[in-house]
């Protein structure tokens, strides 16, 4: 059973999405074994379409379904972790916290460690036939036809902080929001209420400065000449020591890259906040128009200021389903008249293919603005790029007709324009996601220990 303290908490993050380094969490565990102290270690590895990807994956193998890089991730730093006593939170049990949990035990086993009290959080997933009744109430006629792939909830904290209270040195679970990880640790170390809002945001605040991992470290900041970083190559990873009214210093890993300035931290505050008087999250409404931010040393930025509303009465939920093909071509253009050439393919592909919506890119001239009508190749005059590389896109619901593109764009070896090479294509299946809001109430969280499933 945790015990409600005063003593700061620090809580570094090893991962900002899946598919994130796998060496990050070796220098967040030393800084926290460092500095000694309550502590936690996050790993945040979910995106949108991030479960509905695990979702398929469980479809095929009932054992799979959570992060892939889990043991990458986890192995290095298990036996660290828990001899120091550093807790391990995150959300890399996607559709399948039960297996993960049970690869991190095994994991313990193998590295010859007394197996760890490990809980997993469940309730997120809404994919089952019983929740078609809810979900239809929410979306409606939407729902017609729809093949449900994935359906998650973004859960709160409370049930994380309850896991720790009951001993849990490791918590599994799926779609909890991100700045959750951090939350459910801070009201388990200070006993914080569910409804002390100020301090709720101000600790949710804190993990969405975490969340990203390396991102608030000068990551994603960097723009060489502009926002200058050192060592990128060795970017740090964030670490944030919170005080017991949820105020927090965010810093990085020790001897690692990066830097953690105001602009940095300031980026990160923004991100993803559609209303900086009212973030949403399940635990909180976070308002940080007032917020305050102060370098208080190298690489450390205090942020004060925060102020918490009553949380939401729903939860939004991410409905992922099968939406058709996606069809790609690539072909490369070189030398005088490269960019002209391109185009002149790209046109030749639009009259060739009757009834499907082309997205035309030509990288390294045009590409990247949103553009899935391709008007903006009709609208743009031609340049002269010298190194091009047409890329022609298109979504269908049936196989047949999305397969058109590839043999067409193989076609363009000898059917003109002159001087195309490198022809890559690929059909994959596509996702498409709805969302929506649920009553909390209809949402039923909870969490159990490992050794309680059978």
């Amino acid at each position: 059973m945790t015990h409600a303290t005063t003593s700061p908490l620090l809580i570094g993050c090893a991962a900002g999405f899946s598919g994130d380094r796998v060496d990050a969490a070796s220098a967040v565990v030393d800084t926290l074994i460092a500095r000694g102290g309550p502590a936690f270690l996050i790993f945040e590895t979910l995106a949108e379409r991030t479960l509905a990807l695990a979702q398929l994956r469980r479809r095929a193998d009932p054992d799979a379904g959570f992060e892939p890089l889990l043991d990458d991730m986890l192995r290095p730093v298990l036996a660290r972790c828990l001899q120091h006593n550093i807790r391990i939170v995150s959300n890399f049990g996607a559709a399948n916290p039960l297996a993960a949990a049970r690869l991190i035990r095994a994991m313990a086993q193998a590295l010859g460690l007394p197996a760890p009290r490990i809980a997993v959080v469940g309730g997120d997933d809404l994919s089952g036939a019983s929740h078609r009744a809810l979900l239809r109430e929410q979306l409606g006629s939407a729902m017609d036809g729809l093949q449900l792939v994935s359906a998650n909830a973004y859960i709160g904290a409370e049930a994380i902080a309850a896991a720790l209270d009951a001993g849990a040195q490791i918590v599994v679970a799926g779609r909890v929001a991100d700045p959750s990880l951090t939350v459910g640790p801070a009201m388990s170390h200070f006993g914080w209420r569910a409804d002390d809002w100020d301090r709720l945001a101000r600790a949710t605040m804190a993990g969405h400065l975490l969340e990203c991992g390396a991102q608030v470290c000068g990551g994603y900041f960097a723009d060489p000449g502009y926002k200058d970083v050192p060592d990128l190559h060795a970017v740090g990873y964030p670490i944030a020591e919170i005080n017991s009214d949820g105020d927090c210093v965010i810093g990085k890993a020790a001897h690692t890259g990066g830097l953690v300035s105001l602009a940095s931290v300031k980026e990160q505050l923004l991100y993803e906040v559609h209303d900086p008087a009212a973030y949403l999250t399940p635990d909180v409404v976070a308002d940080i128009s007032a917020a305050r931010l102060a370098q208080v040393a190298t690489d450390r930025v205090a942020l004060s200021g925060v102020r918490g509303h009553a949380r939401p009465t729903r939860l939004k939920v991410n409905v992922c389903h099968e939406g058709g093909w996606l069809a790609e071509g690539e072909i490369s253009y070189a030398g005088p008249r490269a960019e002209a050439r391109a185009r002149l393919a790209a046109e030749v592909l639009c009259q060739r293919l009757p009834g499907l919506s082309l997205r035309v890119d030509l990288i390294g001239a045009l590409s990247i603005m949103g553009d899935d009508g391709g008007r903006l190749l009709a609208t743009t005059a031609a340049g002269d790029a010298r190194d091009v590389r047409l890329r022609v896109a298109a979504t269908h619901a049936e196989r047949t007709q999305a397969e058109r593109l590839a043999r067409e764009v193989m076609a363009l070896y000898t059917c003109g324009p002159a001087g195309g090479g490198g022809v890559r294509t690929s059909l994959t299946p596509r996702l498409n996601t709805l969302s929506c809001l649920v009553p909390r109430d209809a949402v039923t969280v909870h969490f159990e220990m490992l050794e309680d499933w059978p």
